[in-house]
């Protein structure tokens, strides 16, 4: 059975779909991109900026489920640009403790609200 996991610490989901779904001991979030949760407005700021914004969503909703960025085993990182990778990749390391979750990075051309960059995770207890 699948649960829906819904957090005020996270922007709404503005279409249908749910932050996050938990089926048995795995979360699968769907894309965070930087909004804040209180204003639902994109964050303004470089790339680090953004990321940290859309780290502190996923942990938001990865709280929700009573789980940390220590049960997340792969990620998906979209970036408009992937000039901005090193920079994305400072931040993120520093939420993830070793060891550090599989990955897969991709740039694409646009991402919803004129976004820098989107990631989900696939967490597990």
């Amino acid at each position: 059975m699948k649960k829906a996991i819904a957090t005020t610490d996270a922007p709404a989901a503005v279409g249908p779909y749910s932050q996050a779904i938990v089926i048995g001991n795995t979360l699968y979030s769907a894309g965070q991109i930087p909004l804040d949760p209180a204003t639902g407005e994109l964050v303004s700021g470089d790339i680090s900026a953004q990321t940290t914004r859309v780290m502190e969503n996923l942990l938001a909703v990865l709280k929700v489920n009573s789980m940390t960025f220590a049960h997340v085993a792969k990620t998906t990182v979209f970036l408009t640009n992937l000039g901005d990778f090193a920079a994305m990749n400072a931040v993120y390391a520093h939420y993830f403790p070793e060891p550090f979750p599989a990955r897969s990075t991709v740039q694409v051309s646009a991402l919803p609200r004129g976004a820098q960059v989107e990631i989900e995770v696939v967490a597990v207890r």
